[in-house]
C-alpha cells in the first residue's frame, strides 16, 4: 500500500469506526433477530424461520403500509422540490445579506424539537383546529375538514420539517451553474424561461437528486410526525416497526421489517448515487 493510500485509510479510520459501531453493527445484529420464530404468549424461540420475511410481501396488510410508506416519502420529495427550489433559486441569486436572512429562516424550524412542530400542526389541522374554525366562521364549510390521521396531513406536516434540508442542498447546485452559461444562451436569443429549463434545471440536477435522497430517506424512516400527525391508525414502516417492538412485542417481525426498510433505503442511496455519478461523467 502506498504512503498516500495509507495515509488516507488513516484520516477516514474513524469515521469508518464511528459507521461500523452506530449503524453497520446495529444492522447485522437484526438479521438473526428477524429470522427467530415467533410464538405469541412465549415471545421469539430458538427456531429459525424465513415466515418473518415472506408475511411482509405475501401480507396484504404489510404490503398496503410499504406502499403507504413509500408514496408518503415520493409525496413529501415532490413538494419539498416544487416549493424548495423556487426559494433556493431566489437565495441563490439574491445578494449577501438577504441570502442570510433567508438562510437563518430556513435554518430555523430545524432548531426546534419535532414534538412541538408536530404539536403546532396538530392545533393547526385538527377537527377544532385554528384552520377549521376558521373556515367554519367564515361560513365557507359546514362541518370540519378531515386533516389529521390520513396522507393529507402527514405530507403537510412532513413537507414543513424536511424542506429545509432540500433548500439548503439546492441553493450550492444554483450557485455553482455559470453565469457565462446562461449569458451565453441569452445571446443565441433563448428567453429566460427556456434558458431555466434547458440550461439551468439540467445542470443543477446533481443537487436536485441529493436533496430527494436526503428527503426521501428521511421521510420513509420517520418516525415522531408518522405518529403524531398519523395516529395509531394511519401506520407507515416506521410506526408499524415500533409497535412491533414495544407494543406486541414481536421482535423477529419487528426485526424483519426494519432489515426490509433499512435495505429500501439503501436501494434508494445506491441506484441515485449511479445517476449522479452517470450525469457527473456526461457533464
Amino acid at each position: 500500500m502506498s504512503t498516500t493510500k495509507r495515509s488516507g485509510t488513516l484520516l477516514i479510520s474513524p469515521l469508518l469506526l464511528i459507521l461500523l459501531v452506530l449503524f453497520i453493527a446495529p444492522v447485522l445484529f437484526m438479521v438473526p433477530l428477524s429470522l427467530q420464530e415467533y410464538i405469541p404468549g412465549m415471545g421469539p424461540t430458538d427456531a429459525w424461520t424465513l415466515e418473518n420475511y415472506t408475511q411482509i410481501f405475501t401480507d396484504s396488510y404489510y404490503r398496503e403500509i410499504i406502499a403507504r410508506t413509500l408514496w408518503l416519502g415520493f409525496g413529501v420529495t415532490v413538494l419539498c422540490l416544487l416549493l424548495g427550489y423556487p426559494l433556493a433559486y431566489y437565495m441563490a441569486h439574491a445578494s449577501a445579506r438577504m441570502r442570510l436572512v433567508l438562510t437563518m429562516l430556513v435554518i430555523f424550524p430545524m432548531l426546534l424539537n419535532l414534538v412541538v412542530r408536530a404539536f403546532g400542526w396538530i392545533a393547526l389541522l385538527a377537527d377544532r383546529g385554528l384552520i377549521n374554525n376558521l373556515l367554519v366562521d367564515w361560513g365557507l364549510i359546514e362541518k370540519p375538514i378531515r386533516m389529521m390521521f390520513n396522507l393529507s396531513g402527514l405530507l403537510v406536516g412532513m413537507t414543513h420539517i424536511y424542506l429545509p434540508f432540500m433548500v439548503l442542498m439546492l441553493v450550492p447546485a444554483i450557485q455553482a451553474v455559470p453565469q457565462d452559461v446562461r449569458d451565453a444562451a441569452a445571446t443565441l436569443s433563448a428567453s429566460r424561461l427556456k434558458t431555466f429549463f434547458l440550461v439551468t434545471l439540467p445542470m443543477t440536477a446533481p443537487g436536485i437528486l441529493a436533496g430527494s435522497i436526503i428527503v426521501f430517506v428521511l421521510s420513509i424512516s420517520a418516525l415522531v410526525t408518522p405518529r403524531m400527525l398519523g395516529g395509531a391508525t394511519y401506520k407507515v414502516m416506521a410506526t408499524l416497526i415500533y409497535d412491533e417492538f414495544l407494543l406486541t412485542l414481536n421482535w423477529p417481525s419487528g426485526a424483519a421489517l426494519a432489515f426490509v426498510l433499512t435495505l429500501i433505503a439503501l436501494l434508494v442511496i445506491t441506484v441515485s448515487n449511479r445517476i449522479i455519478n452517470r450525469w457527473g461523467g456526461q457533464t
